[in-house]
């Protein structure tokens, strides 16, 4: 999609990330801050896939399913927080144009792959909470496979399409990306060429990953919260629910951010505010999800006591 009318410009080599721009007295704070946060998070995410591996008890299809979206935070996070504080230790915010896109790929993927893993974690709970005969048939190994495979291919082909487009893009000044790694729609927003026809493939790709998972999603938790309200003893409605939980926040947390930063127009009054959404869904929201779900989980807070347990004592 490269404009004829450029061809006498020079297209630009490289970009600059000035999301940290305006902090230059916070740098070594962040740098540290993030740092803290980048070794928990991939800490967090490893043991949990560990755990899941190891422990027998944990070899079903939400655990199996809880490992896959484990492994992909860990992807996620080193995909865009080793650049960051490099950026903040060294102050240097340059960024090739071809290391700009390798991140947009993998960073676009990843959260498409989340988005399907989100989506599958809660069908599994709607089957096994409003059709608990049928969960085994539904779950088998297969069908697992099958499930988790899918979300990560779709992931990674949809945006395939996307970074395939913007590679097509011309580039030619300015070249600072108010931002703090490569995000699609400020990225966009620099090329020469006419962005409209990038802007709509850009939107129904987000229709597609993002809001059409989410709807899904919404609608497996409507289902599962009316089937739970039906459950006639207490006891039977907090031990059902407890069971997803865990999920429910994680998927309010990263959808709700989510949305907010890809589907409502960007002024420049909000641009700082999606900048801080944007810390929540890829800094924050990795390194709350091993929390989350073990905190509140019996089955990884006991499977975490064992390992514990055979670490100390041999």
């Amino acid at each position: 999609m490269r404009n004829p009318e450029n061809g006498n410009k020079t297209s630009i080599t490289e970009f600059n990330l000035r999301g940290f721009g305006m902090l230059p007295e916070l740098q070594i704070f962040l740098f540290l801050l993030f740092l803290v946060i980048y070794v928990v998070t991939v800490a967090g995410n490893l043991l949990i896939v560990v755990l899941v591996v190891a422990d027998r008890h944990l070899h079903t299809p939400m655990y199996f399913f809880l490992g896959n979206l484990s492994c992909m935070e860990t992807c996620y996070s080193s995909t865009l927080l080793p650049e960051m504080l490099a950026v903040l230790l060294t102050g240097d915010q340059i960024i090739s144009v071809s290391g700009c896109l390798i991140q947009l790929y993998f960073f676009g993927s990843l959260v498409g792959t989340e988005c399907f893993l989100l989506l599958v974690m809660s069908y599994d709970r709607y089957v096994a909470i409003c059709n608990p005969l049928r969960y085994t048939a539904h779950m088998g190994v297969k069908a697992c496979l099958q499930l988790a495979g899918s979300s990560w291919l779709w992931g990674f082909l949809g945006n395939g399409i996307t970074t395939l487009a913007v590679s097509q893009l011309t580039f030619c000044g300015p070249n600072g990306i108010d931002h703090f790694f490569c995000d699609p729609v400020p990225l966009i927003r620099l090329s020469c060429d006419d962005p409209q026809m990038m802007e709509m493939l850009a939107f129904t790709l987000t229709l597609i990953f993002l809001l059409v998972p989410f709807l899904l999603t919404l609608t497996s938790y409507i289902c599962i919260i009316a089937t739970i309200l039906r459950i006639p003893s207490t006891s039977g409605r907090q031990k059902a629910f407890s069971t997803c939980s865990s999920h429910l926040t994680v998927v309010t947390i990263y959808y709700g951010t989510l949305l907010i930063s890809y589907m409502f127009p960007t002024t420049d009054l909000l641009g700082d505010f999606n900048k801080v959404l944007s810390v929540v869904y890829t800094v924050l929201t990795p390194l709350v999800n091993p929390l989350l779900y073990s905190l509140r989980n019996k089955e990884v807070k006991e499977a975490l006591r064992k390992v514990r347990k055979k670490f100390i004592f041999g």
